[in-house]
């Protein structure tokens, strides 16, 4: 794969204790923990994220967005572009302001107060390392990283302007071709191709590492371990496009610049590097002028207005979590962009208390997890994967049309030597849940179980259990509890709950009302057979021109 191409053991002598003395803290598969930060870093600066205007109690506004992450930015950019007033309202903090390190973002391997959203204890994706558990008491607070618990799953999910892109691992992958009637089934491929993907991955600032660099620096060492286990079993290993500077990630790797990747800053934030969306979007949002942002703004309601247009309630948060305003607002046009959960939940509680009842049966349907599973594998002495790792992955193992998975080679970057090869996979997993309202409880619950994991890991297995056989190697069983192989208890990628052209008509607007629209990845139904939010943001790209040329001439 290359460019914006498609699908796309134990320490070395280091006791166990004394090792996680001096780890505290490590993650998974997306980005996982790496060494600390460099005493001579400057403090973190970001590109500003637009105008910092809260939103006053009783304003009118043409378009309200629901949300900051991939969806939401683009429809706000691209309806600032055409003429039209936005606000955003988001649930997290703005994540512009360093804290006492002087870094906005703190470091994986040393999760505070900014960590993890209103816990006072970590929920890390590896509970465990060598025996031990390793989550740890932090104060409570709006963190950016929330690790929503239901009754068969945790997704984690991004919380802060920026949405997803504040803590993702930046992997860029467009679908293949052949693989996009699977993933939006009443969408036309030819755009999608020809057009969105393309805008998507210019407006994302999507890149590939250089290869030659690639076959060489240390920090990458672990992923050349996955490459050659992969290949040997006749497997294909494919570059995958990311949203990191890679020519800031080569400074890093020679010692020039604060280490942002190769310090193994990404879970909890990246501080310098990666073109999270505060760099790419938003940015170009600032410019327009005609965007304001209300950080810390939760939408609890949105109800047809007597005089048109929609009524919106919104909770202004403390960052202990605490409501210290309740305010009430009149938008001409909504759009939900809160993310597959955050949109699923608050239509599906709309619905069901009356707020919005004309939405149709398919609101909260359709739901999936992308197939995410993780495991890790305990190599050979003479298979090191290296003390520094990036934690940016770059590559990825493809079986989806033998065995229907897609594998990144994720890093374990302890700061010392592990041995080991970690992964998650992206698979085909068939099962859709469910959002419904109880109301006993007053709260949405979802649907899923926990054992229809079991698919994802047997597919996953089509690739590992052939590697270990091949190698004479074994599945890590200390990352995920105690004597546990599979990562099967979460997602990074939730998707549907809002399925386009079900839910919505076939650009997102919501039946039953006008002006209502779904711009996020709860469009999408469950899988993309990568990772999602290229998807997303081309999806938003093809939504709101049409939602602009036609809505917006009315």
């Amino acid at each position: 794969m290359s460019g914006t191409t498609t699908h796309n053991a134990n320490p070395d002598g280091v006791s166990r204790r004394r090792f996680l003395a001096g780890t505290s803290s490590i993650l998974g598969a997306v980005a996982l923990a790496g060494h600390g930060t460099p005493a001579r870093a400057a403090t973190a600066r970001l590109a500003p994220s637009g105008a910092a205007a809260v939103i006053s109690d009783g304003a009118q506004v043409p378009a309200l967005v629901i949300g900051t992450g991939y969806g939401g930015c683009v429809a706000a950019l691209r309806l600032a572009q055409a003429g039209v007033d936005v606000h955003m309202a988001e649930m997290g903090m703005a994540w512009d302001t360093p804290g006492p390190d002087g870094k906005i973002f703190c470091n994986t391997t040393s999760p505070d107060n900014r960590s993890y959203w209103l816990r006072t204890r970590t929920k890390q994706p590896l509970s465990n390392f060598l025996g031990f558990p390793i989550d740890k008491n932090i104060p409570k607070y709006t963190g950016i990283l929330d690790a929503e618990e239901f009754a068969g799953i945790i997704v984690y999910q991004g919380r802060g302007v920026g949405g997803g892109s504040l803590v993702n691992g930046g992997m860029a992958v467009t679908p293949k071709r052949e693989n996009f009637a699977a993933v939006l089934p009443s969408v036309n491929a030819d755009e999608m191709y020809s057009t969105y993907y393309p805008r998507a991955n210019a407006g994302l600032g999507v890149g590939l590492i250089d290869p030659a660099w690639f076959d060489t620096v240390d920090c990458y060492q672990f992923a050349r371990v996955g490459r050659k286990h992969a290949q040997r079993s006749n497997f294909p290993f494919v570059f995958v496009p990311d949203v990191y500077d890679w020519d800031y990630m080569k400074q890093e790797a020679a010692g020039t610049v604060p280490k942002s990747a190769v310090a193994g800053e990404i879970l909890y934030g990246n501080n310098y590097g990666k073109k999270s969306l505060q760099k790419t979007y938003l940015s170009q949002i600032k410019n327009t002028g005609r965007v304001t942002i209300s950080p810390l703004h939760q939408v609890t309601s949105v109800s047809p207005a007597s005089g048109g247009g929609y009524t919106v309630t919104l909770n202004q948060l403390s960052t202990g979590g605490d409501t210290v305003a309740t305010k009430t607002v009149t938008a001409t046009r909504v759009f939900f962009a809160a993310g597959s959960v955050g949109t699923s939940k608050l239509l599906t509680r709309l619905k069901a208390t009356g707020a919005l009842p004309a939405l149709n049966s398919e609101i909260g349907k359709g739901w999936g997890d992308n197939g995410n599973v993780m495991c890790g594998r305990a190599n050979h002495l003479w298979d090191p994967t290296g003390k520094v790792q990036a934690s940016i992955p770059c590559g990825g193992i493809d079986n989806w049309a033998a065995g229907g998975a897609f594998s990144e080679v994720a890093p374990l970057p302890t700061g010392i030597e592990t041995y080991a090869s970690f992964y998650l996979s992206i698979t085909r997993n068939p099962h859709r849940a469910e959002f419904n309202w109880n109301a006993g409880a007053n709260r949405v619950d979802l649907s899923w179980q926990k054992d229809w994991k079991q698919d994802s890991i047997t597919m996953a297995k089509s690739i590992f259990d052939k590697i270990n056989a091949k190698e004479g190697t074994i599945y890590r069983t200390d990352l995920f509890g105690t004597d546990k192989i599979w990562g099967d208890h979460l997602t990074y990628h939730p998707l549907g709950g809002a399925v386009l052209n079900k839910a919505t008509d076939n650009y997102g607007r919501l039946h039953g009302y006008s002006g209502l629209y779904v711009i996020d990845g709860a469009l999408i139904p469950g899988n993309t057979s990568v990772n999602p939010f290229v998807t997303i943001t081309a999806l938003a790209e093809r939504n709101i021109e049409q939602i602009i040329a036609t809505d917006l001439r009315r």
